[in-house]
């Protein structure tokens, strides 16, 4: 008898949206509702993709699990009503936007033994996987950056106060997560940060941040809207070699300055859904919504956070060191830990 297909429902029906649905059908899920602040971007979108609309209120609307896609401050609760319905979730980036917020999710996710996704798709990228194999190989690490580099966004509330913060909170959860994927067991204990506003804004557009591990080695992480063309790129060298990987523009890895083969897509599918880790993210939802784990869950979503507040508190003093776990408010967004006076 051939295995029933899980079933998602679409939380949010923006352009992120549109990247899971594809991603859905890739990773073997069937989407049976979508629900957005608008009822006709719902019916847009649920045309487009053989499902029905429906409200908010309504979901998980049959769904084996719910695809939160919402503006940050929708997160928390969107993804708890979705597990209290008895759904799985996929929550995207980032988590919430205080830590108050963060630790309901995690508690209801415990709690209830849902299956929860942090959907950092990168940490799942195929490249990303095999560039921390191949780190882990090369002994103690003295050196490792990750960059997240693009244009300034002209779209979506990303430059709104409201949303929760600027470039750091959006854009440098995506380099920060790929850092916590590398240094592994390593925990981060402090943080130094600088972030800079440009002109005609009132969040952050560039962001360097020093993540410091116990072990004494110092993550370098910058994020920024400024560049003019996207990059996204890691770097980790030890006494005995380097392994560097791209994302943006290209898919590429090298060890040692040598090229590295990257894991395969799937004949016919989209290399940018595969190879920026969408679909692999799906098929861990997948698995989990069977019984597997739910790796890189609700808990890692909220470390990625913890670092988020620290930064933003280090800038707001001028760069000074910020011990983690952070102990600052709970209760403020990282734009506010930063602008506090």
């Amino acid at each position: 008898m051939a295995r029933r297909r899980p079933t998602l429902a679409l939380a949010g029906a923006g352009m992120i949206s549109v990247v899971h649905a594809m991603s859905a059908s890739l990773a073997g899920f069937d989407i049976v509702a979508v629900a957005s602040r608008s009822e006709e971007r719902a019916r847009e979108r649920a045309d487009q993709v053989g499902a029905r609309a429906c409200r908010y209120q309504d979901l998980p609307a049959g769904a084996d699990a719910v695809v939160v896609a919402t503006p940050p401050s929708c997160h928390v609760d969107d993804a708890i009503a979705a597990m209290e319905a008895g759904a799985g979730v996929l929550v995207e980036k980032p988590l919430a936007t205080t830590l108050a917020d963060a630790d309901r999710v995690v508690e209801v996710a415990e709690r209830t033994g849902r299956p929860f996704v942090y959907a950092e798709n990168l940490v799942f990228a195929p490249v990303v996987q095999q560039a921390a194999a191949l780190a882990r190989t090369l002994g103690p690490l003295h050196h490792l950056s990750v960059r997240a580099l693009q244009p300034r966004p002209d779209w979506g509330g990303f430059l709104d106060p409201s949303w929760g913060g600027g470039v750091l909170f959006d854009l440098g959860v995506h380099p920060l997560a790929v850092a916590l994927l590398i240094a592994g067991e390593d925990p981060a204990v402090a943080v130094n940060a600088r972030l800079e506003r440009g002109e005609g804004i009132d969040v952050d557009d560039h962001a360097v941040v020093e993540v410091h591990l116990a072990s004494s080695l110092p993550i370098t992480v910058e994020a920024s809207w400024r560049h003019p063309t996207t990059v996204w790129d890691l770097q980790a060298a030890a006494d005995t070699g380097v392994v560097r990987a791209e994302l943006q523009p290209g898919l590429l890895l090298e060890h040692n300055g040598d090229p590295v083969p990257t894991a395969a897509t799937a004949e016919g599918a989209d290399p940018r859904l595969e190879g920026l880790g969408y679909v692999a993210q799906l098929g861990v939802l997948s698995e989990a919504l069977r019984g597997g784990p739910s790796v890189f869950g609700a808990r890692f979503g909220r470390q990625v956070l913890d670092i988020v507040m620290a930064a933003h508190q280090s800038a707001n003093q001028g760069g000074a060191t910020v011990a983690l776990p952070f102990a600052g408010p709970r209760d403020q967004t990282p734009w506010q830990l930063w602008t506090a006076s």
